[in-house]
């Protein structure tokens, strides 16, 4: 029994140190080929974290917006019908350190933002999203690419951008999206993207950046079905110095594996427009 014990130990541990070093980094994994003999990045993929809800790690509250109540912080009136719903999960953070390296003057601008994030958000009002935060927004996205085109379609707001893949100089005026100039490294594909507007967030919880952002973008596959996403961030007027978000994006698979219509514009008419009926609602 003893003997067999130790047999079983051994092929374990065998099988642990013989695992692809895929599984935590992707250097073992060679990805398939695709266009131009560079690595298959077609499909859709979505992030499945809390990403979209703070950048950095946090806890589970009852809501992301708040009013005082007579024994502290209760939900905003216009969410606190939604109760559980509009709850917000707590997340691990995907800030590599922890904390952004906000400059003072943006911090207390951060802490604006969230004490008004109701009526700042963008993504409320179904703006587009901006890079990097459409990545990982809640949403699926697609590539689509072969040897002499790069595209990025999102389900969220009906988003593209559009890579170039040889560099047009700077941006001709600032756009949600921005400009986006892709190269390959090995087996990753690089994206520098500039030219956004001050006005996109990177999360529901107040976190943002001014035109002066520089997004850099690496995806690296690291097995069939998943793909390393790291972006460094730097800009001068808000913070203190580059950082950088990472996390893992998944390969939608099935029947489901396809981007749906969610064209919010009109799902906000309402809420933007509502008071300028001749009668508004109540």
């Amino acid at each position: 029994m003893k003997v067999r014990c130790q047999i079983i130990a051994t092929l374990l541990a065998g099988a642990l140190f013989a695992a692809p070093l895929s599984a935590t980094g992707g250097a073992a994994y060679l990805a398939p080929r695709g266009p131009g003999g560079k690595p298959d990045l077609n499909g859709t993929w979505q992030a499945w974290n809390r990403a979209n809800d703070d950048l950095e790690h946090h806890a589970a509250k009852a809501a992301m917006a708040f009013r005082e109540g007579p024994a502290g912080p209760v939900p905003a009136k216009e969410v606190v019908a939604l109760g559980a719903i509009g709850a917000v999960p707590a997340g691990m953070g995907v800030v590599v350190g922890g904390e952004i390296p906000y400059q003072p003057a943006a911090r207390k601008k951060r802490a604006y933002n969230q004490k008004h994030w109701l009526s700042l958000d963008p993504e409320i009002k179904c703006y587009q999203p901006g890079i990097p935060r459409a990545t990982y927004m809640p949403y699926p996205f697609q590539i689509l690419h072969n040897e002499d085109a790069l595209f990025f379609a999102y389900e969220y707001a009906g988003a593209v951008r559009n890579i170039h893949l040889t560099d047009p100089g700077p941006a001709p005026i600032d756009s949600w999206m921005g400009q986006s100039v892709g190269r390959w490294d090995g087996d990753t594909l690089v994206i520098e993207t500039t030219g956004q507007n001050d006005q996109a967030w990177l999360d529901r919880a107040g976190n943002f950046h001014s035109e002066a952002l520089r997004v850099i973008e690496r995806f690296t596959p690291t097995s069939s079905h998943t793909m390393s996403y790291e972006a460094l961030l730097e800009d001068q007027k808000i913070f203190t110095q580059p950082w950088t978000i990472r996390m893992t994006l998944y390969r939608l698979v099935g029947d489901d594996a396809r981007l749906q219509q969610f064209n919010c514009v009109e799902f906000v008419e309402e809420l933007m427009y509502g008071h300028l009926r001749k009668k508004p609602l109540d």
